[in-house]
């Protein structure tokens, strides 16, 4: 029987960050995993669907006809696209095989890495269970971290088989681009995927949208944004749409669509995508006994330090990732798993905060965004002063030919002028959320930030203008462009 001093359950984005910290601290380390080396991660999330994205983006790039040149005879091979993205998730398994065996055990004295393969269950706080086939190990460790991840949530009463039926489990499984699609879920998830097929110019897309706008959960400016784009890129988008029933045929799919109106549309459909969200996967992992119970969401209830709440003194038992409850990015799963391990050896300098914790959505184009945005500042009353910006002011983006976007930053209505909030969509945005995200964690004024001069030219240009804006000291004038340049205040 061995003996660890942390032993993680996943090797995702939390557990792999999670064990790799705990080597820093000179620990001896086992990750458990069940499946794939990277977890979900990997082979099922960000790196195989943000691999497409891209593929997809070139596609529409070579394919476009408005930047003065034409390509002839262009054509897509998915079993290629679908190759490229393997190739991807396999170089990111090799550069996790190659920590493994870099800190196998025996090559330091005072830690080590070790991978077994298998289901792990609790025998007691100390001590687990892992199955693989018909072999059973039994191990032990001072602490754990539970970092199982998510999977595809199910829809009630419709069963995916994987090939006309699927989720975002089963891309990597298909074989050749769909004639008709229909995306159930304007998420995230949906919309990126939506935005994947439609740039490849192969798949009639329908996106099926329950509610009035797509990531419900933005502003209703940046929602509308999204929506045109997609549409613009021949995404059919069903609004107030409810999915009633799916009808298998020999070739099709029949899908049955109730609206809010009271009437009902029935589509065929080649393949129907379900995109409705995750669910962590807590479930089997023998917790019952120590008396850890998930809540009502089926996430695991944990303290400011990601320690799992118990019934019992049960205290060595951490979380990280999905199975929290938080966000579900891949960039907050390693933070957490980071932070669980300083938690556990009593190396937390700062708290866990997620309030200025940068997102990127893959639509057309890129959105990033950090901070609160209006529904959340008023649903707070908090004072606030908006402006929207847009690319279409900003000389790099004149230059790339690539203005469809806008920056849009909230700044709090008081002396002080704290940035509150951003979003950004357009070129190269990913890289300005993160100079915004920098600047609110420095709790920078105003006044502050626009001692910094951006170079020329630039896409940052516009974050400049966008702030001068408040200040009254912009160069291009918003009574000069009332199209591109949209100010107010919002007060409770």
């Amino acid at each position: 029987m061995q003996k660890y001093d942390l032993a993680v359950i996943g090797s995702g984005p939390a557990g792999w960050a999670a064990a790799m910290r705990a080597v820093d601290l000179n620990k001896h380390v086992c990750i458990i995993e069940k499946s794939s080396i990277g977890g979900a991660g990997v082979f099922h999330g960000a790196l195989t669907s943000k691999t497409m994205w891209e593929l997809s983006k070139d596609f529409a790039i070579a394919s476009a006809v408005n930047r003065g040149y034409r390509a002839s005879g262009l054509q897509v091979d998915f079993r290629k696209v679908i190759q490229n993205v393997r190739t991807a998730a396999k170089n990111k398994v090799y550069q996790i095989k190659s920590q493994l065996e870099t800190f196998a055990p025996g090559r330091f004295q005072n830690k080590s890495l070790t991978l077994i393969h298998g289901f792990a269950k609790f025998i007691d706080n100390y001590t687990l269970e892992i199955t693989k086939d018909d072999k059973t190990d039994i191990i032990k460790a001072d602490n754990f971290i539970i970092a199982t991840g998510s999977r595809p949530r199910d829809y009630t009463g419709i069963n995916t088989d994987g090939k006309f039926i699927i989720n975002s489990d089963d891309i990597m499984k298909m074989t050749e681009f769909p004639e008709r699609m229909i995306i159930v879920g304007s998420g995230i998830i949906g919309s990126e995927f939506a935005t994947i097929f439609s740039n490849f110019r192969q798949t009639e897309v329908h996106l099926l949208d329950r509610q009035h706008r797509v990531i419900p959960f933005e502003d209703d400016d940046v929602s509308d944004f999204v929506s045109k784009n997609l549409e613009k890129n021949g995404v059919i988008i069903h609004h107030t749409a409810n999915l009633r029933e799916i009808i298998k045929n020999n070739d099709s799919l029949e899908v049955v669509l109730d609206y809010d109106d009271g009437h009902s549309q029935v589509l065929e459909v080649d393949v129907a995508f379900l995109a409705i969200g995750r669910v962590p996967n807590t479930e089997n992992l023998g917790l019952e006994k120590l008396g850890i119970e998930t809540n009502t969401r089926g996430y695991f209830n944990v303290d400011d330090n990601l320690r799992i709440l118990s019934n019992t003194d049960v205290k060595n038992i951490f979380a990280a990732g999905d199975v929290t409850g938080a966000t579900q990015l891949y960039s907050v799963a390693e933070m957490q798993g980071r932070f669980a391990v300083r938690g556990i050896y009593n190396q937390i300098k700062y708290p866990l905060s997620y309030y200025n914790m940068p997102t990127l959505m893959f639509f057309i184009p890129e959105i990033a965004a950090v901070g609160l945005n209006e529904k959340k500042l008023q649903e707070l009353k908090i004072p606030y002063r908006m402006v929207w910006f847009s690319n279409e002011l900003v000389n790099r983006a004149i230059a790339m030919n690539d203005t469809d976007g806008f920056i849009k930053i909230l700044v709090s209505d008081d002396e002080e002028e704290r940035i509150l909030g951003m979003r950004a969509a357009g070129p190269q945005a990913s890289a300005l959320i993160v100079s915004i995200a920098h600047v609110m964690n420095q709790k920078n004024s105003l006044e502050q930030i626009l001692r910094t001069i951006h170079p020329h030219p630039s896409i940052t240009e516009g974050i400049q203008e966008c702030l001068r804006v408040f200040k009254n000291k912009s160069i291009h004038k918003p009574v000069a462009f009332p199209e591109y340049i949209k100010t107010y205040n919002w007060k409770p």
